[in-house]
């Protein structure tokens, strides 16, 4: 059976990812991070839909933190979503660089062919890690710099959702059962999600324009 490792936040896309995997026949690997995030919440979302899909393993890597952002420096507030250019202080610097590399090595230890992770370049806060130029870069560091590359069947990174809004993300997400009522998406990380910052909002949008109920409660909404 083929295998594949998913990078599972716990949260909506990430979830979604795992039920593509899922239903394109892979054995399920997945990999989370405790790196110090203010939404550590969110982690425990993961456990309960790692449980849910019965991966073969759901792994839990705790990695440092940087400070100077809003998920992992406590000093600095999570704004509520403003609609702007420029990238947020929500932005965790290279954290898609490191979650993909300890992927790959997890990925290639296993014999596993491809890594999902629920990034979108639609409906998202801006991030430069989410692009599909950072993918194509990192997809050619996996061919050049891991045993798999080198020997000519590199990992591949699968991102289902890149092109995808957050409206289109549920609507694939809910044809395929995605349990989106074991999720949240909330930065802020009390035990009922805000409503209001950048993650809260893009996913409330995404619900309503799908035209469906999200099924987790809010403080505003």
């Amino acid at each position: 059976m083929k295998k594949a490792v998913v990078l599972l936040s716990g949260g909506l896309d990430s979830t979604t990812c795992m039920a593509v995997a899922q239903d394109e026949g892979y054995d399920l690997y997945a990999l989370s991070f405790d790196y110090g995030q203010r939404h550590n919440k969110e982690l425990e979302n993961a456990v309960r839909v790692a449980k849910y899909y019965r991966v073969k393993d759901h792994r839990v890597f705790k990695i440092g933190y940087v400070e100077g952002n809003a998920l992992t420096d406590r000093s600095v507030d999570v704004p509520d979503y403003n609609g702007g250019d420029a990238i947020p202080v929500t932005y965790v610097p290279a954290r898609n660089i490191l979650f993909l590399s300890y992927a790959a090595g997890y990925a290639e230890s296993i014999g596993a062919e491809a890594v999902f992770i629920g990034v979108s370049s639609v409906d998202y806060s801006g991030y430069p890690d989410c692009r599909p130029e950072f993918i194509e870069a990192f997809q050619r560091v996996l061919e050049v710099g891991t045993k798999m590359g080198v020997e000519g069947n590199p990992i591949r990174i699968r991102t289902p959702l890149i092109n995808l809004s957050k409206a289109q993300t549920i609507l694939l997400g809910q044809s395929l059962g995605a349990p989106y009522h074991l999720t949240t998406s909330c930065y802020r990380g009390g035990e009922v999600a805000c409503g209001v910052c950048d993650s809260c909002t893009l996913r409330l949008k995404g619900f309503k324009e799908a035209g469906i109920k999200d099924p987790i409660d809010y403080e505003k909404v």
